[in-house]
């Protein structure tokens, strides 16, 4: 019958040859960098040197395969930005976005490992998306604002209302609070409890506008309880 049939050869060893949904998403992103090209990707589309750059320890030669499968499978697209741009760049399709949740899933209950070290280097969509899947809603009450984010070479704005957070990647502009520096000062901020004047005083982070904004905001995340 042909839905017994399995194909040999090495896309063959790929694959689970299992109905189950799951096995059938991990064929799809399964391979080791995979997930990350796409959260890098959650915010909207990148070059393919700006990928690179916020995931230092991949290869162009991974990076590119990992591009080309993550399109074949239809998760994400490439096109090419009008002028004066005139760039390539890689987005997710829509059915590719659909993708956060798992993100957040995964996030809280690595998080949670007793071997956690956040510590470790952060690139800019994953401190942003860790805000959209850590934000307390009791916490942020009936908390709103407009806070700006430069992180490294890239620009954000998210916006706060009803105990919820969406981030763009645009200018920040039309902002109370507007933080600057790198993604792991901000962490340090939002999760570490280090103190903003210490994060300026190293050159990790710096805040322009409303201070006491941008202090309320750092408080509105809260990480799970570790495991064990």
């Amino acid at each position: 019958m042909q839905l017994e049939k399995i194909t040999e050869g090495k896309s063959s060893r790929r694959r689970y040859h299992d109905a189950c949904g799951a096995a059938h998403a991990l064929d799809i992103v399964g391979e080791r960098w995979a997930l990350l090209v796409m959260r890098e990707l959650m915010f909207g589309p990148k070059r393919f040197s700006d990928i690179r750059a916020s995931l230092p320890g991949i290869s162009a030669n991974v990076l590119t395969q990992r591009l080309e499968g993550l399109e074949g499978h239809g998760v994400l697209t490439r096109k090419r930005l009008p002028p004066p741009a005139s760039a390539w760049v890689y987005e997710l399709t829509p059915w590719g976005y659909q993708s956060e949740p798992i993100f957040q899933v995964l996030g809280r209950w690595g998080a949670s490992s007793p071997l956690h070290d956040p510590i470790l280097p952060l690139s800019a969509a994953s401190i942003l998306l860790s805000f959209r899947t850590m934000i307390d809603a009791q916490r942020a009450g009936e908390f709103s604002a407009r806070i700006g984010f430069t992180l490294g070479s890239e620009d954000f704005v998210a916006t706060v209302a009803d105990g919820e957070i969406a981030v763009v990647r645009e200018e920040a502009r039309d902002i109370g609070a507007h933080f600057i520096g790198r993604a792991e000062g901000l962490a340090a901020a939002a999760y570490g409890g280090v103190p903003l004047d210490a994060l300026e005083q190293d050159g990790a982070l710096r805040v322009e506008g409303d201070r006491a904004l941008a202090a309320r905001f750092l408080t509105l995340f809260v990480l799970p309880d570790k495991a064990g």
